[in-house]
């Protein structure tokens, strides 16, 4: 008997927040120091420019799920414009690399709400129980981010007006000049580009739940788009606030500039608000990310790029139950064993590689399925292959060889399928 489909109970609010929870993680507490140790002050001209490939890339994806509406996201339509191999490169990257983003979120969340001794045990429980919540419906998953969202922007409210606090009573307020912006040099400000796009790339969990969206080729554009814009302006009012009450080199240092910052107003109660929203931005990341993760497994197995026996849909909740189980078990495993909360890089280069495929195939529609420039999305791929080259070089192996493994696969997977 075939598997039932998704169920389409996504209006437009519910993708919103689904995006909002993915981009609003716990990049926005954590981004910031490695993109000023690479560019100083000169990360803010690090975030335009992973600002504009983001929107290139936003605006390819919204117009990729107006006409591929189903689970999958870039796999689907690098399948579908590209070929099959691009679609599994697309795939396989955002699997592998997002699997890896739900380990460093799960610790990164009990970084800041457990006791010590007590990171990895509640890190394991808030992936069984987001799992579980994900298992019983993407409107259960819908309700919880609305909430997690909500608590994180009061927090980093709180944080923001805590901060200017502080850098208003400084001695000395903080001056930028144009040769402080470049002291990063190029090379530096491409590398904090390259880091802080991470913190942008959530926008992609809505493009994968195309098949659980109501009305998708109106509505998915639309909450790609507001989603994006709204947070573009949070984290430039953040990343201003952050350095105004700082500075570069004391953002570079801090483990937690949203946190350093805030206590520059010598507000007792503001640690906790702050450590509060980015306990709820890791959870409101990690909600999304295994739903996302979910799909785009879906999506692989169902064209055997992926075991069969993924592509089932459970009758009653209409979740793809038997992906979402395995994630939260690899996850766990993760947790339990390896540390991945610097996995930052590794994670921006997968999903750049994601992004360049979906750049690429949003080039080669035409007619009426175009609802941009044709510019547009070149200047997005252009934009992940220098982002993704100037990431540490750590990085750029790392993820080049996890690329590697999977096309190994799959290329040993269709031989051996050819001599049956």
């Amino acid at each position: 008997m075939a598997s039932p489909s998704l169920a389409r109970r996504l209006g437009l609010g519910d993708a919103v927040f689904i995006g909002l929870g993915a981009m609003l993680g716990a990049g926005v507490f954590s981004a910031f120091a490695p993109a000023a140790q690479a560019a100083g002050v000169g990360l803010l001209l690090g975030l335009v420019l992973a600002g504009i490939v983001a929107y290139a890339n936003a605006t390819s994806s919204a117009q990729l799920a107006a006409v591929y509406p189903t689970s999958g996201g870039t796999y689907v339509y690098g399948r579908a414009e590209l070929g099959p191999w691009w679609g599994f490169l697309a795939g396989w990257g955002f699997v592998v690399g997002k699997t890896a983003s739900c380990a460093a979120m799960a610790l990164t969340f009990a970084a800041y709400a457990a006791p010590d001794g007590w990171e990895r045990p509640l890190a394991i429980a808030a992936v069984v129980s987001l799992g579980a919540v994900n298992w019983f419906g993407i409107t259960r998953t819908a309700q919880l981010t609305r909430i997690i969202v909500t608590v994180v922007l009061l927090c980093l409210a709180v944080a923001v007006i805590a901060a200017g606090a502080g850098a208003a009573g400084a001695s000395a307020a903080l001056s930028v000049t144009a040769a402080d912006l470049f002291v990063g040099g190029p090379y530096g400000i491409l590398q904090s580009a390259g880091l802080l796009f991470f913190a942008f790339a959530g926008y992609a969990r809505i493009a994968t739940m195309g098949e659980e969206v109501r009305d998708p080729a109106r509505v998915i554009p639309r909450a790609i788009t507001l989603a994006f814009l709204i947070v573009v302006v949070v984290y430039a009012v953040v990343a201003v606030a952050i350095l105004a009450a700082l500075g570069p080199e004391a953002t570079a240092a801090s483990s937690d500039p949203v946190a350093a910052a805030a206590a520059t107003a010598g507000w007792a109660w503001v640690d906790p608000v702050v450590r509060i929203g980015a306990a709820a931005a890791a959870l409101g990341a990690l909600l999304a990310l295994i739903a996302g993760v979910g799909r785009t497994t879906l999506a692989m197995a169902r064209e055997r790029d992926l075991p069969a026996f993924l592509s089932a849909v459970h009758p009653r909740w209409r979740v793809p139950h038997r992906a979402e189980v395995l994630i939260v078990v690899a996850v766990t495993l993760l947790v339990a064993f390896t540390d991945l909360r610097s996995a930052i890089g590794f994670s921006s280069f997968g999903v750049l590689t994601y992004y360049l495929v979906a750049n690429l195939a949003a080039h080669r529609q035409t007619g009426s399925a175009r609802r941009y420039p044709r510019w547009l999305p070149l200047l997005g791929a252009a934009g992940c292959v220098v982002l993704a080259l100037t990431l540490p070089w750590q990085s750029v192996i790392g993820g080049a060889a996890v690329l590697a493994i999977g096309l190994g696969y799959r290329f040993a997977r269709l031989r051996r399928n050819r001599r049956r």
